[in-house]
């Protein structure tokens, strides 16, 4: 099931948000309830896969007791090892027989399974550090990885964020208005923007790419820059704004990284759950900054690509931004460069990443740069029209993706009266849920990207 779906928006969302409320003083029947209707949504689109889900959460279970009981490396390194069998199976078995010569595509890939293997491994890590206590309700830690918000595609949430709020969260009228408002902005980046600048793109890369010029594939590219991340932040805030309803408060998962002033400022900013767990639960571990520095990284950032598809492109993709960052790190540490040249700068290497990150061909891949960079001889005879008539809505997505309206609400809410605040976000919810309920009924593209991962 996917956020963007009416039966979501008009049937599921409202009849957990009213149990939620009707259980609101029974904390056991609350958490069966949310458990029940998280596995309900899990099982909507993976009908069997959700029973390799459950599966997993128990295992979790009693390897956590376990870890708890003894806590040495071999259990834990015994625990991550059982943990990540079913996700490298179900993700990676087919490409690690390519590797070999084996003809084998590999079983259907569940979705999400990236996400929850990745917080039951930093379950299972942090009972083994002490930083969190090991669940005796198996029940309990199967919510913690079930909980539908943000099982499908984060962000990645850890045990000791939501541990207390699990047996003792409670819903503010605040927290819930809060969270509506969320939703329905990341509703609404979802379906008007990512899936607008998506539908365009799509269209265009139809046809073969030779019939694109340089100023076509970079038109491409913007769009597919701008799709990927109102794609993924739209479903974070979506993510965000359900745990706000329900009492559960995840953390920022993104922060405006078409600003950035650097790669490693963009990595700060960009899929910051994901960046944190390589950081605390692989970079450190291995020595960090304290020794080997170079090598730690190089296995993060092949683990990073790794991670995003089982694929050529994808470990090239970070191995780019391993280079990258290699070169800031040791190349341009003295060079102090204004932002105003940073930060294009910045976004056009991210950009040319992001080709990597599309085509799976390399041989595509190799193409689109050769004619990004003057070698092509297309006419953009279908394209030019096509990303013509997206201009107005790249030049929101551009705005959209600094602080600026951010900025000018809070101005605007600091500014007006009680009464009239909540006039303005009535008609806000209104306004975007009519319009989002007419995009989702008249529009056909509309894939979450990071489903696949």
């Amino acid at each position: 099931m996917l956020f963007s779906e009416l039966t979501f928006l008009y049937i599921f969302l409202p009849v957990c948000l009213i149990l939620n409320i009707v259980f609101r003083k029974y904390t056991a029947a609350k958490n069966a309830v949310l458990l029940v209707m998280s596995l309900l949504f899990y099982a909507w689109g993976e009908p069997v896969y959700v029973l390799l889900m459950i599966g997993t959460s128990l295992l979790s279970w009693w390897l956590g007791l376990c870890i708890n009981r003894r806590r040495t490396k071999k259990v834990l390194a015994l625990s991550v090892v059982l943990t990540l069998a079913p996700l490298i199976f179900f993700k990676y078995s087919g490409f690690l027989a390519g590797i070999v010569g084996v003809k084998f595509n590999g079983p259907t890939m569940p979705i999400g399974i990236s996400f929850y293997t990745f917080q039951i491994i930093s379950y299972l890590a942090d009972v083994y550090r002490g930083t969190a206590k090991a669940q005796r309700n198996p029940f309990y830690l199967m919510l913690y990885v079930s909980l539908f918000p943000q099982l499908i595609a984060g962000p990645i949430v850890r045990y000791v964020d939501v541990e207390r709020e699990i047996n003792g969260r409670q819903v503010t009228g605040e927290d819930f208005t809060d969270g509506v408002l969320r939703f329905l902005a990341g509703l609404g980046k979802k379906v008007i923007l990512a899936d607008t600048v998506g539908g365009v793109m799509a269209s265009v890369l139809a046809n073969p790419l030779s019939e694109l010029s340089a100023l076509g594939a970079w038109g491409v590219m913007l769009c597919y820059t701008f799709q990927i991340y109102f794609d993924f932040s739209g479903y974070s805030d979506m993510a965000i704004g359900l745990g706000k309803m329900l009492g559960f408060k995840y953390n920022e998962n993104f922060n405006h990284p078409y600003i950035s002033v650097s790669i490693k400022d963009f990595w700060r900013r960009w899929h910051i759950s994901m960046s944190s767990f390589f950081r605390d639960y692989i970079y450190i571990p291995m020595g960090g900054n304290r020794r080997h520095q170079l090598f730690n990284m190089l296995v993060v950032w092949a683990a990073t690509g790794l991670w995003h598809g089982a694929g050529w492109n994808f470990i090239l993709w970070g191995l780019y931004f391993f280079l990258l960052l290699t070169a800031e790190k040791y190349l341009m540490k003295k060079i102090k460069v204004p932002a105003p040249i940073s930060v294009p700068v910045t976004f056009v290497l991210v950009m040319l990443g992001w080709v990597l990150f599309y085509f799976e061909d390399m041989g595509q891949a190799l193409q689109m740069y050769k004619i990004m960079f003057g070698g092509g001889t297309g006419s953009d005879l279908l394209a030019g029209p096509q990303l013509l008539s997206v201009i107005p809505t790249l030049v929101i997505c551009a705005v959209g993706s600094t602080p600026l309206p951010v900025r000018v609400k809070d101005k605007v809410i600091s500014a007006i009266p009680e009464w009239a605040r909540v006039i303005l976000e009535t008609a806000f919810v209104i306004v975007m849920l009519l319009a989002c309920t007419a995009m989702i009924v008249s529009g056909t593209y509309s894939p979450f990207l990071y489903f696949r991962f």
